[in-house]
């Protein structure tokens, strides 16, 4: 399989949250072609390959498949030129802007390097193929659609992520590897009028903008120094002409958080703000506060991560094997995890150009420099970052599946 063509295709043709119609029956095709037993369909577009080779555990690989909302601007030979109409009626472009793109082909690639080599392992595999992580909790929705009905439970689950750190590294954070995540659309309500008589209006621009500044007080008044958490407000809209006041607005969430009393007070405080905003404006009604995605934290059980992050060492070099940290980006691969009852271990994998990332760090411009995940100028180097990412699950894989 020529997988650097695969990933060229793959990120010229990205798809939306359970729309992964293509992107699954490629999916789908190689893995018969492989001989794999194929499950599609799960939770709309989920697809999974499952790989029996006698007595063992049971091991499951995980990717994830939809793509963002975002123009393209790296200029490549295979940018995505992809547009779509969204669920909103609304005409938008398409971008493997999270490097979902590289999941895939490295899962891929993983599965045909393993079933080359049966002779040397035994055990089930399970290549998990996910729906919308970025978009609508594909990870739970396929649980909820009877996955572990369909497929072998596994003992572990593992996957990876690509980032912007050098290509050709790799490594898990123990513990507490990414933060949990609670989105939210908030619906300010107004009264709407002439833009020359305000007094007769209740402004849900006014409104919305003291909500959006007051917010910005939850992490630096309500939360202790030594805690950590994230609230953003990455969209606001309100009103269609310069002379006209709205009669609503609305503002989409997102927080982010490492423990469970931290999310919760940081919850409360945007709830609280949010009303008392709207109150003070004498908004005609409360607001309307709908939940989206909400993933817990990604935590990767201790012991095996060592024992993950250790085969790295030994497959790559020490100096090849990252120390992530905790990262504030979110997740859903837990999900899968706790309902098979089983240890996660998911680690970043590098796909920067090293001279780059190294110049950048060295003029201490990384922020400036490094276009980082969901930037439309991201784009991994497809190698070493495919064979980087290959290996890694492979080599993780046999850490379980019995020789």
């Amino acid at each position: 399989m020529d997988l650097e063509a695969l990933y060229r295709d793959l990120h010229a043709h990205p798809e939306l949250a359970f729309t992964e119609h293509r992107t699954a029956g490629i999916v789908a095709d190689h893995l018969t072609e492989l001989g794999l037993e194929v499950h599609t369909g799960i939770a709309t577009t989920g697809v999974v390959g499952v790989l029996r080779n006698g007595e063992g555990p049971t091991v499951l690989l995980r990717a994830d498949m939809d793509a963002l909302p975002v123009r393209e601007q790296t200029g490549l030979p295979w940018a995505s030129t992809e547009t779509v109409t969204d669920a909103a009626g609304n005409t938008v472009p398409l971008m493997h802007a999270c490097g979902h793109d590289i999941h895939i082909t490295c899962l891929l690639g993983a599965v045909e390097s393993l079933n080359d080599s049966r002779s040397e392992w035994s055990g089930t595999l399970v290549a998990l193929f996910q729906p919308a992580e970025e978009h609508g909790g594909g990870a739970q929705v396929m649980v909820e659609d009877g996955l572990y009905e369909k497929i072998p439970v596994p003992d572990v689950v593992l996957g990876q992520h690509v980032l912007p750190a050098p290509a050709g590294m790799v490594g898990a954070h123990p513990g507490a590897a990414m933060a949990a995540v609670d989105t939210m659309e908030v619906t300010l309500h107004g009264r709407g009028g002439h833009g020359s008589r305000p007094e007769t209006t209740i402004d849900p621009v006014v409104m919305a903008a003291a909500t959006v500044m007051r917010l910005q007080t939850v992490v630096s008044r309500d939360i202790a120094p030594q805690d950590t958490a994230v609230v953003t407000v990455g969209s606001l809209h309100a009103g269609t002409k310069n002379n006209i006041i709205a009669a609503e607005a609305t503002l989409g969430i997102s927080v982010r958080s490492f423990n469970e009393d931290v999310r919760q007070r940081v919850l409360d405080g945007v709830h609280r703000i949010i009303r008392a905003e709207s109150e003070a404006s004498g908004a005609p009604k409360a607001p309307d506060m709908e939940w989206g995605e909400r993933y817990p934290v990604t935590v990767n059980e201790p012991d095996a991560t060592a024992r993950v992050n250790a085969a790295f060492a030994a497959e790559f070099g020490e100096d090849k094997v990252l120390a992530p940290g905790a990262l504030s980006g979110s997740e859903d691969v837990g999900n899968l995890a706790t309902a098979a009852g089983a240890p996660l271990v998911y680690w970043m994998l590098g796909g920067a150009d090293p001279e780059t990332v190294f110049a950048a760090m060295a003029a201490g411009t990384v922020e400036t420099d490094i276009p980082t995940n969901h930037s439309p100028f991201f784009a991994p180097l497809p190698q070493p970052t495919i064979d980087t990412g290959v290996r890694a699950l492979v080599v993780a894989a046999r850490q379980w599946l019995a020789a």
